[in-house]
């Protein structure tokens, strides 16, 4: 019998999380939820999530030494998947009601308002993924559940030979955004996974199997 991969759900008090431990196990992870930093950092893959605010969650991640646990992994090539506010804060900078906020910086850029008639955005969208996707593979034509306000609108990482250059995945609500980027061992999507039925599944077994 094959071993099931260990991931890690970082516990720092950021939204339904037993929901994200539910999916995982279900797309075929030993997955547990933990604010245990040894856990963290020896799991086979790191799940990140966030919901609320991006200062909000930044400071928690801080708080618990999140940003470190997620800097130590991707600095030694280990898995880590953001979603929602966890993707978010990944970029250099949000601006959330007038107030910059740094980010984790992982990539550049800055996350902002989404220019929409109704904000949040909620609800089911397609998006449209990068060639070459792992994340999407096999799902390319499927719809994922989305609620936020903000996501990042441009992509500003210039990656240079002999690395690869990042998947990106886009989808559209008022203007264009990142749905998920797959980068190295650093993936992220806007949307939540855990909530979009049986394509969030397949989506999470597709990271799963890469762990």
């Amino acid at each position: 019998m094959t071993r099931r991969p260990k991931v890690a759900v970082y516990d720092y008090e950021s939204g339904n999380v037993h929901s994200a431990v539910k999916a995982l196990i279900a797309a075929g992870a030993d997955a547990k939820l933990t604010g245990d930093r040894t856990e963290s950092l020896e799991a086979d893959g790191l799940f990140v999530p966030g919901v609320g605010a991006f200062a909000a969650v930044r400071a928690a991640l801080s708080a618990r030494g999140g940003d470190e646990i997620i800097q130590r992994r991707l600095a030694g090539g280990r898995p880590v998947l953001g979603v929602c506010v966890g993707m978010q804060v990944l970029f250099e900078h949000g601006v959330e009601r007038g107030q910059n906020v740094e980010g984790l910086g992982e990539w550049p850029g800055t996350v902002t308002e989404l220019d929409a008639p109704v904000l949040p955005h909620m609800g089911w969208n397609t998006v449209t993924p990068g060639e070459g996707s792992v994340l999407f593979h096999g799902i390319e034509d499927e719809r994922f559940y989305f609620v936020h306000s903000y996501a990042a609108q441009a992509w500003e990482l210039e990656v240079m030979p002999p690395f690869p250059e990042p998947t990106l995945t886009w989808t559209t609500y008022g203007n264009p955004f990142l749905a998920a980027v797959e980068n190295g061992p650093l993936s992220a999507t806007q949307f939540h996974p855990e909530k979009s039925g049986e394509a969030g599944i397949r989506l999470l077994k597709n990271w799963v199997e890469t762990l």
